[in-house]
This record gives C-alpha cells, structure tokens and sequence, in this order.
C-alpha cells in the first residue's frame, strides 16, 4: 500500500482529483466508485472546477457505495440527492450511468441481488473511500464476520453518533444503510482512501499496520495490490 501525506486536505484533495482526471483521459470508459460524507465533499468540487475547465464526464459511470435505508431520493442527506447536489448535477456524466443503491426498495434483499449484478456488469477501475473513526468503510461496521457483498447493514451508535450532524435538531438519524460488501470493494483495480483530520488517526493506523481482522474493516485493503492512502498530517499522524 502506498501512503501520501500532504500539509492540508486541500492539497490532497488536488492529488486525488487529478488520479481521476488521469484515469477519465486514458481509458475509453472508465468506471469510478465514489463515496458520500463529509470526506469527498471537496474532491467533488474540484471535479466540477476540471469539469469547467474542459475535462468531459460524459464517458464515465460511477457506482456508488452505500444508501441509507428508508430516505426517499429527495431527502436532503440521501446519497441520491448528496451526489446531485455536489457532483452530477454540476457536469455532463449521463443520467443512465450513475447507480446508488435504492434504500426505500420494498424488497431490500432484492435490492442488494439488482446492485450486484450492476458491479458485474461495470468492474470498477477506480474506488474513492472514506474511512470510519471505528476503521469501517463504505458502511461495512465492525463485526464478528463480515458480508462480502451488497447487503443491508445496522449501523453502530459511533456511525449513528458521527453521522447525526449532518440531520437536523431532532430529526432521526437511519439505523440501516444498503453497503457494497467488502469483496465488491477489493474487486475495484485500483482503490485510493481518503482520510482528513486527527480523529480518523487511530483508523488509519489499524487500516495500514494492524492485523488483518473484522473489527477493522478497513484493514482488509492490506490484501490488494493496489491501495493509496491520502492523508493530511493530522490523520497520519500517529503512523
């Protein structure tokens, strides 16, 4: 694994979008697996700047990892409408060739089979995460085993807790979320993590240097041969 340590988010978030952009101009149809939260929010600001710049997105799918459960697409803090708001919306990737996981689906098992056969279909050249304060990625929890493909997860109190802020005073948070399992994440050709700020350190330690194991999911990316850790200096901090 590699590990590419930079003085603030900002500069890192600039190495991270300028892989994409090397990946968009060398393949035909490149396939990007993106990520949600407060990590990718500023990575996909800069792929709209390059995107007004000149770079097209109109070759490009993107699959991406995780739904909440129960959140209509209009909801303010569903990953349908968080990845319209910050990315989609603002470049010329087709509508047809993005894929979200459907959290309100009446058949949820059903589902997770649909997304599966969409990772078949479109292998992932390159796989943008976050990183968890509990080492989880996408939403695949901490746990005594862990599911290897798209499957409905209960979210831990620290996810629920880490997540709320970005909820309104009072309104529920989702206990459930629709994930990629962990194989579906190593099967992406290249994988690159990002991880900002001093509370992600302890994650990100275990991820790079401790035993492989499920109460670590990150740590599981040991086992591809092609990962790249972006930190600030605060969350590689205790590397």
């Amino acid at each position: 694994m590699k590990v590419r340590r930079f003085s603030s988010d900002s500069l890192a978030t600039v190495y991270t979008a300028a892989l994409i952009e090397s990946l968009l101009q060398r393949e035909p149809h490149p396939v990007l697996g993106l990520a949600t939260g407060a990590t990718p929010v500023n990575l996909y600001r800069q792929l709209v700047d390059f995107h007004r710049q000149g770079l097209s997105f109109s070759h490009v799918t993107t699959i991406n990892l995780d739904e909440y459960v129960g959140l209509p697409w209009t909801h303010p803090q569903s990953y349908h409408r968080f990845m319209q708001d910050h990315l989609f919306s603002q470049i010329d990737i087709p509508p047809g060739r993005t894929f979200i996981p459907d959290g309100t689906a009446d058949d949820l098992e059903a589902e997770c089979v649909r997304y599966d056969a969409i990772l078949a279909a479109h292998p992932i050249d390159l796989q943008i995460l976050g990183i968890g304060r509990n080492g989880h990625i996408g939403f695949n929890e901490p746990d005594i085993s862990l599911k290897t493909r798209t499957h409905v997860i209960q979210l831990t109190e620290d996810t629920m807790q880490a997540n709320a802020r970005f909820f309104g005073s009072g309104e529920q948070v989702p206990d459930q979320a629709i994930t990629m399992g962990i194989q579906s994440i190593l099967q992406a050709k290249a994988i690159v993590l990002m991880a900002f700020g001093r509370d992600k350190a302890w994650a990100v330690k275990r991820a790079l240097s401790g035993e492989v194991s499920t109460e670590v999911p990150a740590s599981f990316l040991q086992m591809h041969p092609n990962v790249t850790f972006v930190l600030d200096e605060e969350a590689a901090a205790d590397l």
